[in-house]
């Protein structure tokens, strides 16, 4: 039995990120796949690069040679193009010939820092049960007191891991792989299709395939793997369209499919289209934005709609404590973090549109830039660094400052200052004419439409 482990997709970063930066991310995932606790002769790392910046590249083909030379067998593919984006790195990484030995594939993403133990706690599930597909773990973020940024983007995932990926897994219906951190079963991955570059969310194309094809999945909660979050509001603006976008536009695509599979129950294709899909990936976004920033503000200047305060007021609150639960170390940012959500929600309406509409972004793959803070270790988590000390104390130094210097004008972000100014003025309105003191909600949420509009928000990436 072989293992192709770390497969990782090292796209070029931004030109805003310094080489020091994008040295601390890559060192620090091959050297956690080096350090993986595994027979050598049973275990492939593969590192396929699509960098389109040669120094990049060479980067981190030195990387691999330092641990080659550990006698860690360690392969560096690199691409001549960006097809396909990540499905068509991971498509080509499969088709090389030492691969077809291989029974299982570990995947994961550049920055992410498995324990060696990992393998040792996932494969065991592959091996006793010839029916699972995938065994995927949950994230664990290094940067999450980074910024409080990266503290509502952990608070907003803790509950994804702990509620939707559990009670999928729990339940033994369907949950989507996260495109990393996981491992697979290549046999169950290509009797699916393998990997396809339709949409921008290959990973859920593939666990949908997988799934109606018969095979299950499980998710191991107590299992993390160390990653890094999006620092900057730019990055995580980029990585929520895609995030939203994309099964917007895989639920377009797939529900005649879904629809006409033959080998799953009706309650699992309902469950599938209506609640995977519509309700999580779709009605969700546009529920919050058109209650908390259009209807709620809508009834403020048509003083003839009453809302029942037990729309407005009681059910959310309940729902939103109840799904903050899953982070209690932050459940005293509540309201920043549903003053954020409600920020985004306006972006992940706009991308969801977009996907079913296939408008002009629906294909828009933007890499996620992650600053490489991990040698910072503010949250507590010990970073594993494969560096010897003199280039960890060197990289440490160099590590990007948080002090902004980018120009006020590329700051700047319309559709948030749009929003701001008219929930302001709603605010203002009820304050004179209203009478059911919604503007306390009103002026907090314009200030946050305010805050992010002028960019605000999150830590800033210096320039080369």
């Amino acid at each position: 039995m072989k293992i192709l482990n770390g497969i990782k997709h090292c796209s070029m970063p931004s030109n805003n990120l310094s080489m020091a930066s994008i040295s601390l991310v890559y060192k620090l995932s091959i050297g956690a796949m080096g350090e993986m606790s595994w027979p050598s002769d049973k275990l492939i790392i593969q590192v396929p690069d699509d960098s389109t910046n040669p120094e990049i590249g060479d980067m981190v083909e030195f990387e691999c040679e330092k641990w080659l030379e550990k006698g860690v067998n360690i392969k560096y593919e690199r691409r001549e193009n960006r097809n396909g984006y990540k499905a068509g790195a991971l498509c080509e990484g499969l088709e090389k010939q030492y691969v077809k030995d291989c029974e299982f594939v570990a995947i994961f993403d550049a920055d992410f820092q498995p324990e060696p133990d990992y393998l040792w706690r996932t494969i065991p599930f592959l091996l006793h049960n010839p029916d699972l597909a995938l065994v995927q773990a949950r994230w664990k973020f290094v940067n999450a007191n980074e910024c409080l940024m990266t503290r509502l983007q952990e608070m907003s995932l803790d509950y994804h891991f702990s509620v939707e990926q559990e009670v999928g897994s729990f339940t033994y219906s369907f949950f989507g792989f996260n495109g990393t951190a996981g491992v697979w079963r290549i046999q169950a991955l290509m009797d699916a299709g393998g990997w396809k570059d339709r949409t921008t969310v290959e990973d859920m194309d593939l666990a949908v395939r997988a799934s109606l094809k018969g095979w299950k999945f499980v998710f191991v909660g107590d299992l993390s793997v160390k990653n890094e979050l999006p620092s900057t509001y730019k990055a995580y603006r980029y990585q929520q369209h895609r995030w939203s976008c994309g099964p917007a536009n895989l639920f377009r695509k797939m529900s005649k499919e879904i629809l006409c599979c033959e080998k799953v129950s009706f309650w699992k294709k309902f469950h599938v289209l209506y609640a995977f899909f519509f309700v999580r990936k779709i009605v969700a976004h546009w529920v919050t934005f058109f209650f908390y920033c259009i209807i709620i503000p809508a009834c403020v200047l048509i003083q003839e709609v009453q809302l029942p305060k037990y729309i407005a007021i009681y059910i959310p609150s309940v729902i939103t404590i109840l799904n903050s639960i899953c982070t209690p170390r932050s459940i005293h940012l509540l309201v920043f973090w549903i003053l954020f959500e409600n920020v985004m929600s306006l972006h992940r309406t706009k991308a969801a549109i977009i996907g079913l509409l296939e408008a002009g972004r629906v294909n828009e793959w933007v890499v996620t830039e992650k600053l490489g803070n991990t040698l910072k270790n503010r949250s507590g988590v010990a970073s594993t660094s494969t560096s010897t000390s003199d280039s960890t104390s060197t990289n440490a130094r160099m590590r990007p400052q948080r002090r902004p210097r980018l120009k006020f004008i590329e700051r700047i972000h319309v559709m948030e200052l749009i929003m701001g100014v008219f929930l302001l003025y709603c605010a203002i309105y009820d304050v004179f004419l209203g009478r059911d003191y919604f503007f306390f909600y009103l002026f907090l949420q314009s200030a946050a439409f305010f805050v992010m509009g002028f960019g605000y928000m999150g830590t800033f990436a210096p320039s080369n």
